[in-house]
């Protein structure tokens, strides 16, 4: 299988990370790109470098005010006295209507939605390749390949339009899915994260043109808590284009895989002709998140489920955080989608 990674996505290495009161070290390590790269290698990926499509793909997804403000805040957040070493913001507008302050401060309290997605000297650089990946794996898909992995890091899913948060700056899955919409696709979007895909949810939300489905733990308790209950179905055109299936804390295997099948057959209901599947492997047992209880072989049998479409694929990395199984869980998900 054809995968793609960029050497420069290795630059981000972010320490702030708060949990429930706490700051604690960030899960989202670089050390997650060499397990990653590992399990894909052991099931026969072969890596490639990601060609620069420029600016383009990624700006038919965020405002050009958001990625501004990205490419140049961590700049501007070194010139305040006693700065920290990441741009962390301590206030939020109320919601998205509210002014658009000049100061770099509010400018990070609107474009970060958490405390999950600090910015430092080299995430943009890393983000901007991390889209890339995803932009040429939508492309070698254009190009006839029927499926491909993208090892994506920083992940994308929980990227708005404007807004960062939950490690993610860029949306990969989104700008995949887009980029094959333009080449004449009628794209769907399976995210099977153990986290709501709340941020391509939202790109997404008013349009019927490319379908949105996400596989996740109960936001009731769980992150991204706002979004992700069953009754966002869309909004104006896109209603009924959205569906969400959120798992009792706790799902296992045979559970995961019923609401999967219906995951499907909305897939196949759309009329889809290629497939982005958000890549979450921290629905595993054993991940630190501790959200659901997917097994190793569990994953193999989501994997060949999904292949079962036929359908041209593309495999976006998104979450699975370390553990022993990291690299074993991606090894087994890949393998299974490639059949006996």
């Amino acid at each position: 299988m054809k995968a793609f990674f960029d050497d420069r996505q290795w630059k981000h290495d972010p320490k702030h990370f708060m949990a429930a009161g706490a700051i604690k070290p960030s899960p989202e390590q670089p050390e997650r790109i060499a397990r990653l790269m590992a399990g894909a290698e052991a099931a026969g990926c072969q890596f490639s470098s990601p060609i620069d499509a420029g600016i383009g793909p990624i700006a038919a997804i965020h405002t050009a005010e958001y990625l501004t403000f990205l490419k140049n805040i961590f700049i501007r957040w070194r010139r305040i006295e006693g700065a920290g070493a990441e741009v962390i913001p301590n206030v939020h507008p109320a919601n998205r209507f509210d002014s658009y302050p000049k100061s770099a401060g509010g400018q990070a309290g609107y474009h970060q939605a958490d405390a999950a997605c600090p910015i430092a000297e080299h995430t943009w650089e890393a983000a901007y390749w991390s889209a890339q990946s995803a932009i040429s794996g939508a492309d070698a898909l254009g190009d006839g390949t029927p499926a491909a992995y993208v090892l994506s890091r920083p992940p994308g899913h929980h990227a708005f339009s404007d807004l960062a948060g939950g490690f993610c700056f860029l949306n990969n899955s989104a700008i995949a899915a887009e980029r094959l919409r333009a080449a004449g696709h009628r794209p769907a979007i399976l995210d099977v994260d153990v986290h709501h895909g709340n941020g391509t949810q939202g790109i997404f939300y008013d349009r019927a043109d490319i379908l949105t489905i996400s596989i996740h733990a109960d936001p009731e308790n769980f992150y991204p808590f706002f979004w992700g209950h069953t009754q966002e179905r869309g909004a104006g055109e896109g209603t009924g284009s959205n569906l969400n299936l959120p798992l009792e804390r706790g799902t296992g295997d045979d559970a995961y895989l019923a609401s999967l099948d219906l995951a499907l057959e909305r897939i196949s209901a759309f009329g889809c002709t290629a497939l982005v599947v958000a890549l979450g492997l921290d629905a595993h047992e054993d991940d630190p998140f501790q959200g659901l209880a997917i097994t190793t072989p569990g994953f193999a049998r989501i994997g060949a489920a999904i292949a079962s479409l036929n359908l041209p694929t593309l495999y976006v990395q998104e979450g699975g955080y370390l553990s022993d199984a990291l690299q074993h869980n991606l090894t087994s998900f890949l393998t299974g989608t490639q059949g006996p």
